[in-house]
């Protein structure tokens, strides 16, 4: 007897533990049940992609969020043929609720781009079927690049269901005014400052001191500073991320103002950060000067020839010399401002020969417009 109560109790909780386990498994059940939604063509104006394309890409990125059971393009597809219905212009509310009678769902997502002016403009709506009304609803602007209407999509869908947005790339595909990269100007790739430039330089050191002093002594007689121009090519051979490396090869004037000339070329290697516009550049100037080779005497006169007690001589900047290809390194730093279109670079630099530290500043500005 006292085995048939144990054995009764056993029973009644192992039944009572079979309801609790159940019941919590349709709960949970319950709770990851998706809500349905249907995506059709999404509208294409003035772009290289069809409305079956936009429809497909729209699809793919509502798929990514997991929020929702998607129905497979397929079955829409067979379900349309099976039914007959005509969906080449559906994308107003009433005309998919239409088809929600037909292909029953919770929701409707459709959309659309247009290109309006130098600007395309996605456009995303959710339909709630049962409350036959507008739910959700987002519009955003991007600049003119149709090879990133799938990125444009992807913004567009994360921004109406409040999910993380990469803001680099909404910028790059959002400002007017940005500089350029391979993602933002597509068919240029690079932002290219290749244009006039103008500026003025200065002399240190003993060539300060030649420029100034009297032409009988090897001098010039002139102010050591210069008004300089010249005009800037560059070639751009890695644009990767925010940076850009680049070739520039600079060929300058100086002195004109002052009855001189002075010509110089700079070949330098340059990296520019394409999202602020700083740029960084190194690398071998040459000038033609007239340099003499002598000594200075007991009296601090520079006398052409080699000194008679040490036998030696140096070579320095003096009128009295003969032309000759001299050679420096220069180092230079900039930052490109922006205006519109309008791009106006500034530069500062200096030069570094082999024993002496700086002997010349600089600075320079160009402009030139993107094409």
């Amino acid at each position: 007897m006292k085995n048939l109560k144990t054995l009764s109790k056993q029973l009644i909780l192992l039944l009572l533990l079979t309801f609790f386990v159940n019941e919590g498994n349709a709960q949970s059940v319950k709770s990851i049940v998706k809500p349905s939604v249907i995506i059709l063509n999404a509208e294409s104006r003035g772009l290289p992609n069809d409305a079956t394309q936009l429809g497909n890409i729209l699809r793919s990125e509502v798929e990514k969020l997991d929020d929702f059971d998607v129905t497979d393009k397929y079955d829409v597809a067979y379900l349309i043929e099976k039914n007959k219905l005509n969906i080449s212009n559906c994308y107003g509310k009433t005309c998919l609720l239409e088809i929600a009678k037909v292909i029953p769902t919770d929701y409707i997502i459709t959309g659309g781009a247009e290109l309006i002016g130098q600007n395309i403009t996605v456009s995303i709506r959710m339909i709630n079927v049962q409350k036959q009304s507008i739910e959700k609803t987002t519009t955003i602007e991007f600049n003119n690049m149709p090879d990133e209407i799938k990125s444009m999509f992807k913004i567009a869908v994360q921004t109406m269901f409040n999910k993380t947005v990469n803001q680099d790339l909404l910028i790059l595909l959002t400002k007017q005014n940005n500089f350029e990269n391979t993602l933002n100007n597509p068919n240029k790739n690079k932002i290219n400052l290749q244009g006039p430039r103008f500026g003025f330089i200065t002399v240190l050191g003993q060539d300060r001191k030649t420029l100034i002093a009297n032409k009988l002594d090897g001098g010039y007689e002139v102010n050591p500073l210069f008004f300089q121009f010249g005009y800037q090519f560059e070639k751009q051979y890695l644009n990767e991320g925010n940076f850009q490396a680049l070739f520039e090869v600079i060929p300058m004037i100086s002195g004109l103002e002052q009855s001189m000339f002075i010509p110089n070329l700079a070949i330098l290697n340059g990296f520019r950060n394409s999202k602020n516009g700083w740029e960084f550049a190194f690398g071998p100037t040459i000038s033609i000067s007239k340099q003499l080779d002598g000594y200075e005497d007991a009296n601090g006169k520079f006398i052409s020839g080699k000194d008679p007690i040490t036998n030696n001589s140096e070579t320095r900047m003096d009128s009295r010399g003969d032309s000759r290809l001299t050679g420096s390194l220069l180092l230079a730093l900039g930052k490109t401002l922006k205006s519109g279109k309008l791009n106006i670079p500034i530069n500062f630099w200096c030069l570094f020969p082999s024993t002496e530290g700086i002997t010349r500043l600089g600075v320079s500005f160009g402009y030139n417009t993107k094409p």
